[in-house]
């Protein structure tokens, strides 16, 4: 699958697609554009982002970017690659994924069991999150239902004596394997069916030919650092970037006089959310590294990058992706 089925994806869920010279957009809220596919990191020339804002009348624009670049608050991916192995695990995670496995199957689910089912999953786990209403049903299923007949995409479940008890969407661009999604029910966590899951589907993903990754997240605007924190201690990797948010000129001068307490008044919570979420990353993004908050995944390799202290000795909190800066 190429980057263009995953924007057909996009455009049955009625968002609004299209593409510069550097990325293809979509326009994730109102007025609001996120650079697709995510894990590309990219650097758009100056005449490209003034044409995206003033050109296209939009508000903001997201985008990851090498950790060199001049602007951008510093960031992460969360991604996998091969090899992933048991025993390269931590003796947490190995403890996990066995009880998971004792505790559920994972295989296969149909699409629209994903869209059914699923919501539920879906819904416990933005609660859990603070989330509760950043997606609707109707959001979810339409999801769900768009890509059935696209190639690439395939919903996995962990099942508990037939029960959905967790779920991934999954989906492939190009030699990188994407999950858009992926929750579960409260009540069985205690089972470790995430831990079964994650470990059995990216197995399996990384083991086809031609897959080289798996893309599971970005740092989020609005989540909590600690969304991660399981997926960190499977053994998955943070890849250091800058996400840039550039704003609409006439909107800069307004900017520091605007914070998440005047958005509550205008704005729904999640809405609101996002927003000041989007506030944070362009400040935090025009300050020098040396300035900025680093979220806690990269500690090590903030260390290593300002020169401050040295790296540990010791095994890292979290395995760090460490590649040259790259626009594919």
């Amino acid at each position: 699958m190429n980057v263009d089925v995953y924007c057909e994806w996009l455009r049955r869920q009625r968002f609004h697609v299209f593409r510069s010279e550097s990325s293809y957009w979509y326009e994730a809220g109102p007025r609001v554009l996120q650079a697709v596919p995510f894990h590309r990191v990219i650097r758009p020339s100056a005449e490209e982002l003034r044409e995206l804002t003033l050109g296209r009348s939009m508000l903001a624009i997201r985008y990851s970017t090498p950790v060199s670049a001049a602007e951008g608050m510093i960031s992460y991916h969360v991604v996998l690659r091969a090899p992933y192995e048991m025993e390269i695990l931590r003796p947490q995670a190995r403890n996990g994924i066995r009880r998971g496995l004792e505790h559920c199957r994972v295989e296969p689910i149909p699409l629209e069991r994903m869209a059914e089912e699923g919501w539920e999953l879906q819904r416990d786990t933005l609660a859990r999150q603070g989330r509760t209403n950043s997606t609707t049903r109707q959001q979810w299923v339409r999801a769900c239902e768009t890509c059935k007949d696209l190639p690439g995409f395939e919903a996995w479940g962990a099942l508990v004596q037939g029960r959905l008890a967790a779920t991934m969407l999954t989906t492939r661009i190009d030699e990188t394997c994407c999950v858009p999604t992926a929750q579960s029910r409260g009540e069985y966590q205690k089972l470790h069916v995430n831990n079964a899951l994650f470990y059995v589907v990216s197995r399996e993903l990384l083991a086809r030919p031609g897959v080289s990754s798996i893309f599971f997240s970005l740092h989020s605007l609005d989540a909590p650092e600690s969304v991660n924190e399981f997926k960190f201690r499977m053994g998955l990797m943070a890849r250091p970037v800058r996400q840039r948010v550039v704003l609409h000129p006439l909107l800069r001068p307004l900017v520091d006089r605007v914070d998440g307490t005047v958005l509550t008044r205008w704005l729904t919570d999640h809405v609101a959310a996002k927003a000041a979420g989007m506030l944070r990353f362009y400040r935090q993004g025009r300050l020098p590294l040396s300035e900025q908050c680093w979220p806690d995944c990269l500690a090590e390799y903030r260390a290593c990058t300002l020169g401050h202290l040295p790296v540990s000795a010791g095994e890292p909190s979290v395995r760090l992706q460490m590649e040259a800066d790259s626009s594919a």
